[in-house]
């Protein structure tokens, strides 16, 4: 249409030189306007408005929902869908129908009576199958010591229970069965020191003193640090020899440092062996740490009175006189020994 327009004032304008398109009636046709009314385009778009209003106002009205976080690796694949099982083709077997069979006769059993030998074999009685003998194993004698009321014994409760029971033999007078089982202790545990004293007790009643110094002898070897049985070992050895008493005295003397009567008894086996100074060193030491023992000051005055102390062995023999505990035997000797000491001072 417009193109139709556009041809008519071309027209128009060459037929009038002046350019005035009202020559010869011809006019051009107004173009028309295309498109929708006005009312119409702003009726749609107030819909349209309204309609985005309210879907907003639904948008916003809705409950918030959150995210949910799905764990793609928690998901199970989907199992595979089995393979569809073969169809087997079923081929029909053909039914055979048996033939009949003829009836068998089946014989009736004969008269038990007929029958003696069967019956006594059904009814005699099993005989007894024959029991094995029993055998007797004997159990070593060292694993029923080890083994008491089906408890294991340890080594050291097996030492005291044998001391136990020498002891036991010991209380009901049995002497011989109790020395036996004290040194069976000791062969098992030789450090048992009550098992060895109390052998070496036994065998001094029995006058046995040769028996008691060996037993002694060994005890001191595995362990020198007992002055008791030092003292003892040298009481039964001073009668027959004094050196050896005096050697057994000073092995264990560093073990009896501080033991007054282990000194006092060494002082006296020095003064036998005429070591008179030595043997004031050791009274002192003694009384050191008994300073009210009148019997060491007697001794002391002794050794000092024989080592040329006279002074010194009159101030001893006093002072064991003046604690008025010796027996009057050694009174009486006190009071001669100072009458010696004090009779050259008074001419």
């Amino acid at each position: 249409m417009s193109l139709i327009n556009k041809m008519l004032q071309d027209l128009d304008a060459r037929g009038t030189p002046d350019g005035r398109g009202d020559a010869g009636g011809i006019r051009s046709v107004p173009e028309r306007e295309h498109g929708l009314p006005r009312a119409l385009v702003f009726g749609g778009a107030a819909g349209l408005t309204a309609v985005a209003i309210a879907l907003g106002w639904v948008y916003l009205k809705r409950p918030s929902v959150p995210p949910m976080l799905v764990n793609v690796a928690s998901l199970a694949a989907p199992a595979p869908a089995p393979a569809p099982a073969p169809v087997v083709a079923v081929v029909p077997t053909p039914v055979t129908v048996p033939e009949p069979v003829a009836p068998v006769a089946v014989p009736e059993p004969a008269p038990v009576k007929d029958r003696p030998e069967e019956l006594r074999r059904i009814t005699a009685k099993p005989a007894k199958s024959a029991v094995a003998p029993l055998i007797k194993v004997a159990v070593p004698a060292a694993i029923s010591e080890k083994i008491i009321e089906g408890k294991q014994v340890t080594p050291q409760q097996r030492v005291e229970n044998e001391y136990r029971r020498a002891l036991g033999y010991l209380q009901d007078g049995r002497v011989a069965e109790a020395m036996a089982g004290l040194q069976h202790t000791l062969q098992l545990d030789p450090r048992h020191q009550g098992a060895r004293e109390t052998l070496i007790r036994l065998l001094l009643e029995a006058q046995r003193p040769d028996d008691a110094v060996r037993q002694l002898q060994l005890s001191l070897g595995l362990d020198p640090k007992q002055p008791a049985q030092a003292m003892m070992l040298a009481r039964l050895q001073l009668d027959k020899n004094a050196s050896a008493a005096l050697d057994t005295l000073m092995r264990s003397l560093p073990y009896a440092a501080d033991n007054g009567e282990y000194r006092a008894f060494l002082a006296g086996v020095l003064q036998r062996q005429q070591r008179y100074h030595d043997a004031a060193e050791q009274y002192e030491l003694a009384l050191q740490g008994a300073p009210d023992n009148s019997v060491w000051w007697m001794g002391l005055g002794i050794a000092l009175q024989a080592d040329n102390h006279p002074d010194q062995a009159r101030q001893a023999y006093e002072r064991a006189k003046g604690l008025q505990t010796l027996s009057p035997q050694l009174q009486a000797f006190v009071e001669r020994k100072l009458v010696q000491l004090t009779a050259p001072t008074t001419r």
